[in-house]
């Protein structure tokens, strides 16, 4: 990304701009956008930055400018070195322990404590190195889900990233089939690499894991490995949305579902499409501003 601009507005304001780029099914994916605090003292006062590959013109502008309900925050424009921004973001990134789990990028030690599952995962240029909200609150979800007694003999992970959540999976549970998606084909080497860094086994077998590219899950493996005891998807609200339905016919009666990548204001439009599909919720829990959702599919 070569250039970056930024805007400041209350949190409101930038989590309402967030949910309306989900919405705009026209965007330009080659414009990056990230929402954050500006201070951990200052909880309301967020920033918008969005990130190009190109000097940003006037139809750049008025698209950032038209997620605003009312009248758009000024943006600053900045040229920036040429920086693979998103490794050099999650560039000396702290240890996080959720749940059973310990993730820490190769600059810090792993730990050896009983019951503990270490995993190492560089900073690369996919999503899920354990330290954001979503994927630590999964982490601790797979937790509280292996001590309320669930059994997992065959998984999914939809929009795997770096294949995190499919690894503690298959440390919870070390004989179930486990396959693992993304629509990013980056993500096939670097699921592949942080497999051999944390001694997954990489194959179609129990206890193995298989990866694949595609779109939600339309994709012929996914269909043919299903249905699935447990289908994991940390992404966004509007695909959540969109695949309820998918995720309803994928899964076997009373399956579960474990959702993230939606902020705690739009969780009720995921829980009702989920509701539509046939899945109710199990389980709960909030990480700062994101919903992680524990759903289970009716038996009948």
């Amino acid at each position: 990304m070569s250039w970056k601009l930024t805007a400041f507005a209350p949190r409101l304001v930038i989590e309402a701009a967030l949910v309306a780029h989900e919405d705009a099914f026209d965007w330009d994916p080659d414009i990056v956008l990230s929402g954050s605090e500006v201070a951990e003292d200052k909880p309301d006062d967020w920033q918008l930055e969005a990130w190009l590959p190109r000097k940003p013109g006037r139809t750049e502008k008025a698209a950032l400018a038209a997620l605003f309900a009312g009248t758009a925050p000024k943006f600053a424009v900045e040229k920036l070195p040429d920086t693979d921004w998103l490794v050099a973001s999650q560039q000396d990134l702290q240890p996080i322990r959720a749940g059973r789990f310990h993730v820490h990028t190769p600059d810090h030690p792993a730990i050896r404590e009983p019951g503990l599952l270490d995993f190492t995962i560089p900073a690369s240029q996919a999503f899920g190195t354990g330290q954001h909200a979503t994927t630590a609150g999964c982490l601790a979800m797979l937790t509280h889900m292996k001590a309320q007694g669930l059994v997992v003999r065959n998984c999914a992970d939809i929009g795997t990233g770096t294949g995190l959540l499919a690894f503690a999976a298959l440390s919870l549970w070390p004989g179930a089939l486990a396959t693992a998606s993304d629509i990013d084909a980056v993500c096939v080497d670097v699921v592949e690499a942080n497999a051999r860094t944390n001694d997954m086994p990489m194959g179609p077998g129990p206890g193995e894991l298989t990866m694949t590219v595609a779109d939600g899950m339309n994709h012929r493996l996914l269909a043919a490995r299903g249905p699935y005891d447990l289908i994991m998807a940390n992404i966004l609200a509007g695909p959540l949305v969109s695949l309820a339905p998918d995720f309803g016919t994928a899964l076997v009666p009373g399956g579960h579902l474990l959702l993230a990548g939606l902020l705690e204001t739009q969780e009720r439009a995921v829980r009702a499409a989920c509701r539509k599909a046939g899945l109710r919720l199990a389980a709960r829990l909030v990480n700062g501003d994101w919903s992680i959702l524990w759903m289970r599919k009716r038996r009948r």
